[in-house]
């Protein structure tokens, strides 16, 4: 139930991209480093469970960047095994840097010649950064495989003032609280940020505070286990919680608390929560900034608030 924010709301950071990678804790992720050769433009993690290695988040060095959100839909678990979402990000990232293909070229060639079909649900923010900082038309684009064709390719963070989140819904479905708070407390933040003129880490501290910010419901008694993944609608943070069928250990309290469980046999069951949160930031000159704090090892073990931080800059290529 992962959810990604982008705003271009703060005077100095015309781009902002905020993300919690919520996934099962044991499945095995890669750190954000920039990826080996011959994809060493892509700076981001990537997933070691499926074979294809597929993202979720990444920027490169010539701006391009992209977001992955899932959701379920009917059927899903027929089509489920086809292909890794992950490909789609990736299919973008990794594209030639020297072939400098547009955002139109990778639309229609996503579109119109298959390249959304044969997985589960899903919403991909991408474009790049240049459209957002330098103020063009295009923005950033959202496709699905839902879009009928590249008519219906939605744009958005083209102007100032914008701030927009995806969760694991189809884009533009209002019903989720995480979706309506996370963009009302991101503009909070940054406004508030702003008006106090603070240092780029007083306004990173905000925007963690935003992913970290915890109104899961607790299970209730007798609930099952799909009827409570249901409630991940609410909440941006999700604490770790797990299945009856599993060892039971009590984890690190947060607010409401619950009993979970630790291990898991396969790297898709288990302790389940928010994995990893992200914020990337680009200023007016084009520098980047790139954080990953990581939550949990790969033990689903907690990690120590700020042990598991990654952090990059550097400046688009070309700028």
């Amino acid at each position: 139930m992962c959810i990604a924010i982008v705003t271009t709301e703060h005077p100095e950071y015309p781009l902002i991209i905020l993300n919690n990678r919520d996934e099962y804790l044991h499945r095995p992720t890669q750190e954000a480093d920039w990826w080996p050769a011959p994809d060493d433009q892509v700076l981001g993690g990537y997933d070691l469970h499926r074979p294809a290695h597929g993202t979720w988040l990444g920027i490169t060095r010539q701006g391009r960047i992209a977001v992955l959100t899932n959701y379920r839909e009917e059927n899903e678990d027929i089509i489920q095994g086809a292909r890794s979402r992950g490909l789609i990000p990736n299919a973008w990232l990794k594209s030639d840097p020297e072939a400098r293909e547009s955002t139109e070229a990778f639309e229609k060639r996503m579109i119109e010649e298959d390249g959304v079909k044969g997985v589960g649900g899903f919403s991909l923010l991408y474009g790049f950064v240049q459209d957002v900082v330098k103020r063009s038309e295009k923005g950033l684009g959202i496709i699905s495989n839902r879009t009928p064709d590249v008519h219906g390719v939605v744009h958005l963070a083209s102007q100032p003032g914008e701030t927009y989140a995806l969760s694991n819904a189809a884009y533009g479905d209002r019903s989720w609280p995480k979706v309506v708070n996370g963009e009302k407390w991101t503009k909070e933040a940054i406004a508030q940020s702003s008006k106090l003129n603070e240092t780029r880490e007083q306004l990173v501290q905000r925007l963690l505070d935003v992913l970290s910010t915890d109104t899961m419901p607790k299970q209730k008694e007798n609930e099952e286990w799909d009827m409570y993944m249901n409630q991940l609608r609410h909440t941006i943070f999700v604490p770790s919680i797990g299945r009856d069928d599993l060892e039971e250990l009590k984890m690190p309290a947060h607010e409401i608390g619950d009993t979970v469980k630790q291990k898991a046999a396969h790297a898709t069951d288990g302790v389940y929560g928010t994995q990893k949160n992200i914020i990337i930031m680009v200023d007016k000159q084009g520098k980047v900034y790139f954080l990953e704090r990581t939550l949990y090892d790969r033990d689903a073990k907690p990690i120590e608030m700020g042990k598991g931080d990654r952090r990059f800059e550097y400046e688009i290529e070309g700028w």
